[in-house]
Protein backbone atom coordinates (compact mmCIF):
# COMPACT_ATOMS: atom_id res chain seq x y z
CA UNK A 1 0.00 0.00 0.00
CA UNK A 2 1.42 3.23 -0.76
CA UNK A 3 2.03 5.71 1.82
CA UNK A 4 -0.55 8.42 1.87
CA UNK A 5 0.15 11.88 2.37
CA UNK A 6 -1.33 14.18 5.46
CA UNK A 7 -0.31 17.47 4.66
CA UNK A 8 0.00 18.33 8.22
CA UNK A 9 1.85 21.75 8.78
CA UNK A 10 3.67 22.48 11.96
CA UNK A 11 5.12 25.96 12.71
CA UNK A 12 9.37 25.36 13.66
CA UNK A 13 10.32 28.91 14.96
CA UNK A 14 11.98 29.78 11.66
CA UNK A 15 12.10 32.12 8.64
CA UNK A 16 8.37 32.79 6.98
CA UNK A 17 8.35 30.51 3.98
CA UNK A 18 7.38 33.51 1.64
CA UNK A 19 10.88 33.63 -0.96
CA UNK A 20 11.08 37.41 0.35
CA UNK A 21 10.85 36.16 3.96
CA UNK A 22 14.70 35.30 4.04
CA UNK A 23 17.47 37.81 5.12
CA UNK A 24 19.11 38.93 2.17
CA UNK A 25 23.06 40.10 2.17
CA UNK A 26 23.29 42.82 -0.26
CA UNK A 27 26.27 42.93 -2.36
CA UNK A 28 29.12 46.21 -2.28
CA UNK A 29 27.28 48.88 -4.77
CA UNK A 30 31.27 49.85 -5.67
CA UNK A 31 32.75 53.03 -5.67
CA UNK A 32 30.48 56.04 -6.15
CA UNK A 33 31.51 57.96 -9.35
CA UNK A 34 31.79 61.99 -8.57
CA UNK A 35 29.86 64.48 -10.97
CA UNK A 36 32.44 66.53 -12.15
CA UNK A 37 34.03 63.30 -13.43
CA UNK A 38 30.47 61.87 -15.27
CA UNK A 39 30.27 65.21 -16.53
CA UNK A 40 33.94 65.36 -18.43
CA UNK A 41 32.83 61.87 -19.87
CA UNK A 42 29.88 63.26 -21.54
CA UNK A 43 31.56 65.95 -22.69
CA UNK A 44 34.22 64.02 -24.46
CA UNK A 45 31.77 61.61 -26.01
CA UNK A 46 30.13 64.17 -27.66
CA UNK A 47 33.04 66.13 -29.33
CA UNK A 48 32.75 65.41 -33.00
CA UNK A 49 34.93 62.53 -34.47
CA UNK A 50 37.86 63.30 -36.16
CA UNK A 51 36.52 61.11 -38.92
CA UNK A 52 35.52 62.29 -42.62
CA UNK A 53 31.54 61.73 -42.54
CA UNK A 54 30.17 59.11 -44.15
CA UNK A 55 33.59 57.22 -43.36
CA UNK A 56 32.97 53.75 -41.78
CA UNK A 57 34.23 53.55 -38.47
CA UNK A 58 36.04 50.34 -39.46
CA UNK A 59 38.79 50.20 -36.99
CA UNK A 60 36.79 51.13 -34.23
CA UNK A 61 34.35 48.21 -35.08
CA UNK A 62 37.50 45.70 -35.17
CA UNK A 63 38.60 46.93 -31.72
CA UNK A 64 35.60 46.71 -29.64
CA UNK A 65 35.86 43.08 -29.15
CA UNK A 66 39.84 42.70 -27.84
CA UNK A 67 38.40 46.03 -25.88
CA UNK A 68 35.77 44.22 -24.01
CA UNK A 69 38.17 40.99 -23.61
CA UNK A 70 40.65 42.42 -20.65
CA UNK A 71 37.45 43.35 -18.89
CA UNK A 72 35.88 40.04 -18.55
CA UNK A 73 39.57 38.82 -18.02
CA UNK A 74 39.97 41.34 -15.03
CA UNK A 75 36.23 40.46 -13.64
CA UNK A 76 37.29 36.92 -13.50
CA UNK A 77 40.94 37.64 -12.18
CA UNK A 78 38.88 39.87 -9.23
CA UNK A 79 36.30 36.64 -7.90
CA UNK A 80 35.76 36.83 -5.44
CA UNK A 81 35.44 40.61 -5.21
CA UNK A 82 33.23 40.60 -2.00
CA UNK A 83 31.46 38.18 0.55
CA UNK A 84 30.01 35.14 -0.95
CA UNK A 85 25.85 34.46 0.27
CA UNK A 86 25.81 30.39 0.78
CA UNK A 87 21.88 29.71 0.97
CA UNK A 88 20.74 26.67 2.75
CA UNK A 89 17.40 25.49 1.95
CA UNK A 90 16.45 24.25 5.27
CA UNK A 91 16.74 25.33 8.86
CA UNK A 92 19.46 24.92 11.49
CA UNK A 93 20.80 22.03 13.06
CA UNK A 94 20.17 19.66 9.99
CA UNK A 95 22.62 17.20 7.77
CA UNK A 96 22.08 20.16 4.76
CA UNK A 97 23.05 22.96 7.78
CA UNK A 98 25.80 21.25 9.17
CA UNK A 99 27.12 20.37 6.08
CA UNK A 100 27.14 23.83 4.67
CA UNK A 101 28.38 25.50 7.59
CA UNK A 102 31.87 23.23 7.28
CA UNK A 103 32.08 23.60 3.51
CA UNK A 104 31.27 27.44 4.26
CA UNK A 105 33.95 27.81 6.69
CA UNK A 106 36.72 25.96 4.28
CA UNK A 107 35.60 27.66 1.51
CA UNK A 108 36.69 30.98 3.05
CA UNK A 109 39.92 29.91 4.04
CA UNK A 110 39.96 29.14 0.38
CA UNK A 111 38.82 32.06 -1.43
CA UNK A 112 39.96 34.51 1.04
CA UNK A 113 36.63 36.33 1.22
CA UNK A 114 33.93 35.75 4.01
CA UNK A 115 30.44 33.31 3.58
CA UNK A 116 27.64 34.36 4.81
CA UNK A 117 25.53 31.20 5.66
CA UNK A 118 21.76 31.62 4.93
CA UNK A 119 19.31 29.48 5.88
CA UNK A 120 15.81 30.08 4.08
CA UNK A 121 13.58 26.73 4.06
CA UNK A 122 10.19 26.34 2.53
CA UNK A 123 8.70 24.24 -0.15
CA UNK A 124 11.19 21.19 0.60
CA UNK A 125 14.02 23.63 -0.24
CA UNK A 126 12.36 25.27 -3.39
CA UNK A 127 12.17 28.88 -1.28
CA UNK A 128 16.06 28.62 -1.50
CA UNK A 129 16.69 26.79 -4.22
CA UNK A 130 14.79 29.25 -6.18
CA UNK A 131 16.42 32.47 -4.43
CA UNK A 132 19.92 31.28 -5.79
CA UNK A 133 18.44 30.60 -9.49
CA UNK A 134 17.26 33.91 -9.31
CA UNK A 135 20.34 36.32 -8.33
CA UNK A 136 23.02 37.74 -9.69
CA UNK A 137 25.39 35.50 -11.62
CA UNK A 138 28.45 36.26 -10.74
CA UNK A 139 29.91 33.48 -8.05
CA UNK A 140 29.13 35.55 -4.92
CA UNK A 141 25.73 33.33 -4.79
CA UNK A 142 25.55 29.86 -4.00
CA UNK A 143 23.12 27.14 -3.56
CA UNK A 144 24.41 24.36 -1.12
CA UNK A 145 21.62 21.79 -3.20
CA UNK A 146 20.37 18.00 -1.43
CA UNK A 147 19.38 15.51 -2.91
CA UNK A 148 15.96 17.08 -3.37
CA UNK A 149 16.78 20.23 -4.75
CA UNK A 150 18.93 18.97 -6.99
CA UNK A 151 16.91 16.15 -8.32
CA UNK A 152 13.39 14.54 -6.29
CA UNK A 153 11.52 17.60 -6.51
CA UNK A 154 11.48 18.26 -10.42
CA UNK A 155 9.26 14.83 -9.95
CA UNK A 156 7.50 15.51 -7.09
CA UNK A 157 6.40 19.21 -7.87
CA UNK A 158 6.08 18.76 -11.81
CA UNK A 159 4.55 21.95 -13.17
CA UNK A 160 4.52 24.29 -9.65
CA UNK A 161 8.73 24.17 -9.32
CA UNK A 162 9.53 27.34 -9.62
CA UNK A 163 12.97 27.13 -11.39
CA UNK A 164 14.25 24.61 -14.19
CA UNK A 165 17.15 22.29 -13.88
CA UNK A 166 18.97 24.68 -16.02
CA UNK A 167 18.26 27.14 -14.31
CA UNK A 168 21.29 26.24 -12.17
CA UNK A 169 25.57 25.53 -12.72
CA UNK A 170 26.51 22.66 -10.93
CA UNK A 171 29.84 23.10 -9.02
CA UNK A 172 30.69 19.97 -7.02
CA UNK A 173 29.43 17.40 -4.85
CA UNK A 174 30.51 17.71 -1.23
CA UNK A 175 29.58 14.41 0.17
CA UNK A 176 26.97 11.48 0.22
CA UNK A 177 24.65 10.91 3.30
CA UNK A 178 22.97 7.49 4.43
CA UNK A 179 19.31 7.82 5.70
CA UNK A 180 18.14 5.65 8.88
CA UNK A 181 14.98 4.25 9.73
CA UNK A 182 14.00 4.95 13.40
CA UNK A 183 11.37 5.09 16.26
CA UNK A 184 11.16 6.47 19.52
CA UNK A 185 11.82 4.02 22.40
CA UNK A 186 8.46 3.51 23.18
CA UNK A 187 7.31 2.59 20.09
CA UNK A 188 7.04 -1.84 20.39
CA UNK A 189 8.66 -2.31 17.10
CA UNK A 190 12.54 -3.09 17.19
CA UNK A 191 13.07 -4.61 14.03
CA UNK A 192 11.82 -3.76 10.49
CA UNK A 193 9.96 -6.73 10.13
CA UNK A 194 8.35 -5.61 13.67
CA UNK A 195 7.53 -2.38 12.71
CA UNK A 196 5.52 -3.30 9.49
CA UNK A 197 3.70 -5.63 11.09
CA UNK A 198 3.01 -3.05 13.88
CA UNK A 199 1.55 -0.60 11.30
CA UNK A 200 -0.62 -3.34 9.87
CA UNK A 201 -2.51 -3.72 13.03
CA UNK A 202 -3.18 -0.64 14.10
CA UNK A 203 -6.23 1.10 12.57
CA UNK A 204 -4.96 3.61 9.95
CA UNK A 205 -1.48 2.42 10.35
CA UNK A 206 1.22 4.69 11.74
CA UNK A 207 2.60 7.91 11.25
CA UNK A 208 6.12 9.26 9.85
CA UNK A 209 7.73 12.26 9.73
CA UNK A 210 10.28 13.66 7.30
CA UNK A 211 12.67 16.91 6.62
CA UNK A 212 10.20 17.96 3.81
CA UNK A 213 8.46 17.12 1.10
CA UNK A 214 10.73 15.69 -2.15
CA UNK A 215 13.34 15.28 0.76
CA UNK A 216 15.77 12.04 0.10
CA UNK A 217 13.94 10.56 3.81
CA UNK A 218 10.48 11.09 2.43
CA UNK A 219 11.11 9.45 -0.93
CA UNK A 220 12.82 6.68 0.68
CA UNK A 221 9.50 5.76 2.97
CA UNK A 222 7.52 6.22 -0.12
CA UNK A 223 9.90 3.72 -1.31
CA UNK A 224 9.69 1.59 1.63
CA UNK A 225 5.79 1.83 1.49
CA UNK A 226 6.02 0.71 -1.82
CA UNK A 227 8.07 -2.54 -1.11
CA UNK A 228 6.75 -3.40 2.39
CA UNK A 229 3.13 -2.32 1.66
CA UNK A 230 2.93 -0.94 5.01
CA UNK A 231 0.19 1.74 5.67
CA UNK A 232 2.47 4.63 6.52
CA UNK A 233 1.06 8.61 6.66
CA UNK A 234 3.20 10.82 5.76
CA UNK A 235 3.78 13.91 7.96
CA UNK A 236 6.36 16.55 6.40
CA UNK A 237 8.01 18.90 8.17
CA UNK A 238 10.39 22.30 7.51
CA UNK A 239 14.07 20.37 8.27
CA UNK A 240 15.26 17.65 10.63
CA UNK A 241 15.16 19.68 14.23
CA UNK A 242 11.47 20.33 13.76
CA UNK A 243 10.95 16.84 12.96
CA UNK A 244 13.14 14.94 15.54
CA UNK A 245 11.93 17.15 18.36
CA UNK A 246 8.11 15.98 17.01
CA UNK A 247 9.55 12.24 16.91
CA UNK A 248 10.73 12.09 20.08
CA UNK A 249 8.24 13.17 21.74
CA UNK A 250 6.43 10.68 20.08
CA UNK A 251 3.87 13.49 18.50
CA UNK A 252 4.70 11.13 14.79
CA UNK A 253 5.84 7.49 15.03
CA UNK A 254 8.38 6.98 13.21
CA UNK A 255 10.91 8.87 11.53
CA UNK A 256 13.23 9.03 8.40
CA UNK A 257 16.14 11.12 8.69
CA UNK A 258 20.31 11.65 6.85
CA UNK A 259 22.59 10.01 9.52
CA UNK A 260 24.35 13.04 10.88
CA UNK A 261 21.04 14.92 11.69
CA UNK A 262 19.47 11.90 13.91
CA UNK A 263 22.98 10.52 15.32
CA UNK A 264 23.41 11.85 18.60
CA UNK A 265 19.76 11.08 20.03
CA UNK A 266 20.16 7.48 18.36
CA UNK A 267 23.56 7.43 20.64
CA UNK A 268 22.11 8.33 23.95
CA UNK A 269 18.83 6.28 23.23
CA UNK A 270 16.20 8.96 22.64
CA UNK A 271 15.30 7.47 19.26
CA UNK A 272 16.22 3.37 18.42
CA UNK A 273 17.20 3.06 14.77
CA UNK A 274 15.89 0.15 12.96
CA UNK A 275 17.24 -0.03 9.54
CA UNK A 276 19.64 2.16 7.61
CA UNK A 277 19.50 2.91 3.79
CA UNK A 278 23.18 2.29 2.58
CA UNK A 279 24.52 -0.45 0.62
CA UNK A 280 26.74 -1.57 3.64
CA UNK A 281 25.98 -1.00 7.23
CA UNK A 282 27.32 2.65 8.64
CA UNK A 283 30.36 2.83 10.36
CA UNK A 284 29.09 5.29 13.08
CA UNK A 285 26.16 2.52 13.40
CA UNK A 286 27.53 -0.42 12.99
CA UNK A 287 24.17 -2.20 15.01
CA UNK A 288 21.65 -1.32 12.88
CA UNK A 289 21.27 -3.48 10.11
CA UNK A 290 20.78 -2.09 5.98
CA UNK A 291 17.24 -2.35 4.54
CA UNK A 292 18.49 -5.27 2.55
CA UNK A 293 19.55 -7.09 5.65
CA UNK A 294 16.53 -6.46 7.57
CA UNK A 295 14.87 -8.25 4.70
CA UNK A 296 13.64 -5.35 1.60
CA UNK A 297 15.30 -6.92 -1.36
CA UNK A 298 17.08 -3.72 -3.24
CA UNK A 299 16.66 -1.38 -0.99
CA UNK A 300 19.10 1.07 -1.09
CA UNK A 301 19.10 5.22 -1.02
CA UNK A 302 21.79 7.95 -0.55
CA UNK A 303 21.37 11.34 -0.22
CA UNK A 304 23.94 13.92 -1.18
CA UNK A 305 25.13 17.67 -0.98
CA UNK A 306 26.69 19.94 -3.13
CA UNK A 307 27.34 23.20 -4.46
CA UNK A 308 25.20 24.92 -7.22
CA UNK A 309 25.72 28.46 -9.07
CA UNK A 310 22.93 30.34 -11.03
CA UNK A 311 23.15 29.04 -14.19
CA UNK A 312 24.44 32.39 -16.30
CA UNK A 313 27.76 32.32 -14.10
CA UNK A 314 30.65 33.19 -16.16
CA UNK A 315 32.64 29.18 -17.19
CA UNK A 316 35.56 30.50 -15.28
CA UNK A 317 34.11 31.35 -12.21
CA UNK A 318 32.52 27.92 -12.12
CA UNK A 319 35.76 26.05 -13.06
CA UNK A 320 37.72 28.20 -9.86
CA UNK A 321 34.62 27.13 -7.35
CA UNK A 322 34.51 23.78 -8.26
CA UNK A 323 38.43 23.62 -8.18
CA UNK A 324 37.92 24.73 -4.63
CA UNK A 325 34.89 22.55 -3.82
CA UNK A 326 36.96 19.68 -4.85
CA UNK A 327 39.83 20.76 -2.35
CA UNK A 328 37.32 20.93 0.55
CA UNK A 329 35.86 17.66 0.07
CA UNK A 330 39.15 16.24 -0.39
CA UNK A 331 40.63 18.20 2.60
CA UNK A 332 41.67 15.51 5.58
CA UNK A 333 40.07 17.74 8.02
CA UNK A 334 36.38 17.78 6.39
CA UNK A 335 36.80 14.09 5.64
CA UNK A 336 37.54 13.16 9.02
CA UNK A 337 34.62 15.20 10.18
CA UNK A 338 32.21 14.45 7.85
CA UNK A 339 32.58 10.26 8.38
CA UNK A 340 32.32 11.06 12.17
CA UNK A 341 28.73 12.19 11.38
CA UNK A 342 28.38 9.09 8.88
CA UNK A 343 28.97 10.49 5.59
CA UNK A 344 30.90 9.39 2.48
CA UNK A 345 33.67 11.13 -0.10
CA UNK A 346 31.92 12.42 -3.30
CA UNK A 347 33.73 9.39 -5.21
CA UNK A 348 32.59 10.97 -8.76
CA UNK A 349 35.92 11.46 -10.52
CA UNK A 350 38.32 8.57 -11.15
CA UNK A 351 40.60 9.67 -8.43
CA UNK A 352 37.37 10.13 -5.85
CA UNK A 353 36.77 13.84 -5.69
CA UNK A 354 33.99 16.11 -7.39
CA UNK A 355 33.86 18.72 -11.07
CA UNK A 356 31.50 20.82 -11.99
CA UNK A 357 31.23 18.25 -15.64
CA UNK A 358 31.14 14.99 -13.54
CA UNK A 359 28.25 16.71 -10.76
CA UNK A 360 26.52 17.54 -13.92
CA UNK A 361 26.74 14.41 -15.23
CA UNK A 362 25.28 12.76 -11.31
CA UNK A 363 22.35 15.24 -11.17
CA UNK A 364 21.35 14.46 -14.56
CA UNK A 365 21.39 10.75 -13.68
CA UNK A 366 19.98 10.86 -10.39
CA UNK A 367 16.90 12.99 -11.56
CA UNK A 368 15.77 10.19 -13.65
CA UNK A 369 16.41 7.55 -11.71
CA UNK A 370 14.23 9.28 -8.36
CA UNK A 371 11.18 10.46 -10.94
CA UNK A 372 10.26 6.71 -11.76
CA UNK A 373 10.38 6.06 -7.87
CA UNK A 374 8.15 9.32 -7.57
CA UNK A 375 6.15 7.51 -10.64
CA UNK A 376 5.74 4.57 -8.98
CA UNK A 377 4.57 5.68 -5.60
CA UNK A 378 2.25 8.46 -6.81
CA UNK A 379 3.75 11.01 -4.37
CA UNK A 380 3.72 14.17 -6.50
CA UNK A 381 2.10 17.67 -4.95
CA UNK A 382 -0.91 18.65 -7.11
Amino acid sequence: MTPRAAWHHLRPAQPAEAPDGGRHQGGDPGPRSSRPALARASTECERPSPMAAGTTPRRALLAAPLLALPAAARAQAGFPARPLRLVIPFTPAGTTDLTGRLAAERLAARLGQPVVVENRPGAGGNVGAEAVARAEPDGHTLLLTTIGTGAINFAVYGDRMPYRPQDLAAVGLLTRVPNVLMVPPALPARSVAELVALAGQRRGGLTYGTAGIGSSPHICMELFGLQTRAPLTHVPFRGSAPMLTELMAGRVEVGMDNIPSALPFLRDGTLRALATTGAARSAVLPDAPTMQEAGIAGFEATAWFGLLAPAATPRPVVARLGREVDAVARDPAFRARMAELGADPPGLAPDGGTSPEAFEEFLAAERVKWAEVVRRSGARVE
